[in-house]
């Protein structure tokens, strides 16, 4: 189950794979990012937004930080400009880091309750199982905005976690 190391390393990951994605993802056009391909929540930028509107949501919750605006299906439209999402992005994995850096190990242990827009009821779980959600959310969207990159001919780097550049290790 999570604890602070197994956050830490994802915290790491996180920040390694959105550089990649991102650093992929200028390779393309405007247009090309924006196209919709087909995937669950359409394009490229969409589905990057949505991301960053899930780390949003269950930081808030975590670490009581801003929550965005709106539901799921207004998660799609948070970037308005690419350069401003970048920065924002980066400097939001930052704080996902500095999260996991200063989360204390006995957080990890109860439960957490929040209301669900999405159930439309209120939830209550294990924080060992949200952390999981937070970082398995992550990933699993990545993989479709890294197979519609590939597919476009854009090169993000390798995604499995022992292959880790160094430099992020020790962050």
């Amino acid at each position: 189950m999570p604890d602070k190391e197994y956050t830490l390393t994802m915290a790491r990951y996180n920040l390694w794979q959105n550089e990649s994605l991102l650093a992929a993802a200028d390779s393309l056009s405007a247009a090309e990012r924006e196209k919709d391909r087909g995937s669950f929540f359409g394009s490229i930028q969409q589905t990057l937004s949505h991301i960053y509107w899930g780390d949003m949501i269950w930081l808030s919750r975590f670490a009581g930080t801003q929550a965005p605006d709106g539901g799921i299906p207004e998660s799609v439209a948070l970037i308005e400009s690419w350069d401003k999402f970048r920065d924002d992005r980066k400097v939001f994995d930052e704080r996902i880091l500095q999260w996991a850096h200063e989360v204390s190990p006995t957080w990890f242990e109860g439960d957490l309750g929040w209301f669900s827009g999405a159930l439309g009821r209120d939830v209550t779980k294990p924080k060992k199982i949200l952390v999981i959600q937070l970082f398995n959310h992550q990933t699993h969207h990545r993989g479709q905005i890294h197979a519609m990159l590939t597919s476009v001919g854009a090169k993000p780097d390798d995604t499995d976690v022992p292959f880790m550049p160094e430099r992020f290790l020790r962050m």
